[in-house]
């Protein structure tokens, strides 16, 4: 029936190890040895890698894991009936029956659907049980293909069995299910829903958003809705659609685990009126946050409003911050005096080219234009999309204008962040109003944006820009212009802020501040580029250091972190601090600290030696872009062994003694074997 599974990809009544890393191991074993993967090692780890996001096992001893993976040649199933059972994280103890599913980074859409068919079987009690008693791997073969060539249970209850059953409201529901990978937990949980929702009575429609073709739901159904129920890991695609609907909010699993009750939890959303909602910004009634969003503090909705401006405006910064340093090594230094760059573009072309027939001044000058294009989006960037965090699509609008207010004030980035988040509170605000029914169409797209871009921009004007600007400009005038000690001194608090959460609030104001200051840098002030420098030679050390430090003792870390490893050596290089974080995640009192001394080794030696970045990011391979590549090398070399041997030190004697809890076995610390 199919190519995915043969007789040598079943192992039955094995004993496969103790632990999920043993037996995904075993199973990616034998996708390789049958020529399906170009190594275990490869599959191994992105199979680990996915379990270590969520665990796969679900109800009725069995587990699914799986992964999509560079390493897979073919998509494949392997199966392993165990004995003894191995936990997979289901909540009614362990798994006996393995489904191991391996799919190319790349699967075509008809294997993704027949993986999902086969994930849908596995709740099926009857097909689960001829498993348990089938006698030789080719009985699995033919079971297997037997449920792939069935029509799988559809997401939604069939049309005439929903009416007849809907005889009362509420009576009708929606959901949309999703997991990272998209493959077999996504489906899972739309089928047990979909099972659920008809012995309780209730018609109910799923959209699946997995990793193959989605198929949106009938924005009839969905106005028909009563609730919605989202069992999803990831961000929910078109979630405006289900605006005003009362939603329950729950991870995929929990899909899987207790379909009745989410079921019966989005029934008795339907009838409470303080029940949470998705929010509907600048529709008629007021947007109200869910479930998750009203139990922040104030203080963490700041934040996430601040990263996600920081977020989107990374990209304008990063391409235009590389270009600006290409024209620089094309073109010299001169490109970026006065208006050299522009004068060469508009006299000369491809034709016609400057000095004589110089190509490679003309093609920085282009560069440099460019970059310097893209880079001045950096403020607008900002604000547009802080704004957005706050009002969603109605606030860009207001948001962008106070940023590019804030750059004609010489406000800079901290205008940029009052701006964005004055544009975005009022965008907010005016979509609260309760309207008249003919100037609904217009709020989002005319009202919203028009007032909010009054409100906001008109204050950053006449009241705000001014003290702003002249506190930026001092801010930054007393930082740049720090030299010898107080430099260093600066390269240190640099290094301890670009370590001390690894990608988090922090780091990133560390990094914000060096990209804000970089457009400004020149051949007669190159202290912008000293604190990029500074920033980027930091924010690489945790993920080398963790890398090495894997390798200097092995058996202070688990087989996962010394995988983890592996890839922190290229995520390091890349300068992607985030490499480091499952590591401080499992560890975090002896891991940051060390990881922070090691920055501030990194950012003193980096300020004191006068070293330069005119590219934001890129790490090594903006070398081109990098003055003094010498120096910011060692200053990498030095901080990474300083943390290595400092996180080694802590996890061989810096144990934490075991601690008795009532009720709860003795809480071990890693590192304590």
């Amino acid at each position: 029936m199919t190519t995915l599974i043969n007789t040598d990809l079943v192992v039955l009544d094995a004993n496969l190890g103790a632990d999920t890393s043993a037996v995904i191991r075993h199973l990616a074993g034998m996708v390789a040895g049958a020529g399906r993967a170009t190594g275990t090692e490869g599959l191994y780890a992105d199979a680990l890698a996915r379990e270590q996001k969520t665990a796969t096992g679900v109800p009725g001893g069995i587990a699914i894991p799986h992964c999509r993976s560079e390493a897979v040649l073919e998509a494949t199933l392997a199966m392993a009936r165990l004995a003894p059972a191995v936990d997979f994280g289901a909540k009614d103890g362990p798994a006996d029956i393995i489904f191991f599913i391996a799919a190319p980074a790349g699967a075509d859409n008809e294997h993704l659907k027949l993986l999902s068919k086969l994930a849908r079987s596995l709740i099926k009690k009857d097909f689960t049980a001829a498993l348990r008693a089938a006698k030789t791997p080719a009985d699995i073969v033919a079971l297997v293909d037997g449920a792939l060539a069935d029509t799988p249970a559809g997401a939604a209850a069939p049309g005439a069995e929903a009416a007849a059953a809907a005889v009362s409201a509420p009576r009708r529901l929606v959901a949309v299910t999703a997991c990272p990978t998209g493959i077999a937990h996504t489906y899972m949980a739309a089928d047990s829903l979909v099972e659920a929702a008809k012995e309780a009575g209730v018609e109910l429609q799923v959209e699946t958003q997995g990793s193959g073709a989605v198929t949106p739901l009938d924005p009839a159904v969905i106005a028909a809705a009563d609730a919605v129920i989202f069992a999803v890991d990831v961000d929910v695609r078109g979630k405006e659609r289900f605006a005003g609907k009362p939603v329950i909010n729950a991870p995929v699993k929990r899909g899987i685990d207790e379909p009745a009750k989410m079921i019966q939890e989005a029934l008795a959303t339907a009838t409470d009126p303080h029940a949470h909602r998705v929010p509907h910004f600048g529709a008629e009634e007021a947007a109200e946050h869910n479930a998750e969003v009203a139990g922040e503090h104030l203080g963490t909705k700041v934040k996430k409003v601040l990263l996600t401006g920081v977020s989107y405006m990374i990209p304008f910064v990063a391409g235009g911050g590389l270009l600006i340093a290409l024209g620089f090594l094309l073109g010299g230094y001169g490109i970026a005096l006065g208006t050299h760059a522009d004068d060469i573009l508009t006299h000369n072309t491809l034709l016609n080219l400057p000095d004589g027939g110089n190509l490679a001044l003309y093609l920085g000058a282009v560069a440099f234009k460019i970059g310097g294009l893209s880079m001045s989006f950096l403020v607008p960037a900002l604000a547009g999309y802080i704004a957005f965090g706050i009002a969603d699509r109605p606030g860009i609008a207001p948001g962008f204008t106070a940023g590019a207010v804030a750059v004609f004030m010489g406000s800079g980035f901290l205008g940029g962040l009052v701006g964005g988040l004055m544009a975005g509170l009022a965008a907010y605000w005016i979509g609260s109003w309760k309207v008249p029914r003919w100037l609904r169409g217009l709020m989002p797209v005319v009202i919203i944006p028009l007032l909010g871009s009054i409100i906001a921009s008109g204050a950053m004007l006449l009241f705000l820009g001014g003290p702003i600007a002249a506190f930026s400009n001092g801010l930054n005038h007393w930082l740049t212009g720090m030299s010898g000690a107080s430099a260093v001194v600066l390269g240190i608090v640099l290094g301890l802020m670009m370590c001390f959460d690894l990608g988090g609030p922090v780091n990133k104001v560390a990094y914000a501040f060096a990209v804000a200051g970089l457009g400004t840098g020149s051949a007669l002030n190159h202290a912008p580029w000293e604190i990029m420098a500074a920033v980027m030679a930091a924010g690489m050390v945790p993920p080398l250091a963790m890398a090495l430090a894997t390798v200097i003792d092995r058996k202070r870390f688990s087989l996962a972190e010394r995988e983890n490893g592996k890839a922190a050596w290229l995520l390091g290089a890349s300068f992607i601090s985030e490499g480091a974080i499952p590591f401080a995640a499992a560890d975090p009192l002896r891991v940051i600290p060390s990881m922070m001394l090691g920055g501030a080794f990194t950012g003193a030696i980096c300020m004191a030696a006068g070293v330069t970045s005119q590219a934001p990011h890129g790490g090594i391979f903006v070398f081109f872009a990098i003055g003094n590549i010498g120096m910011f090398i060692t200053a990498i070399l030095v901080g990474m062994v300083v943390s290595a041997f400092t996180v080694v030190a802590l996890k061989r004697w810096a144990v934490r003694k075991p601690v008795e809890t009532v009720g709860a076995p003795e809480l071990v610390s890693q590192g304590s074997y």
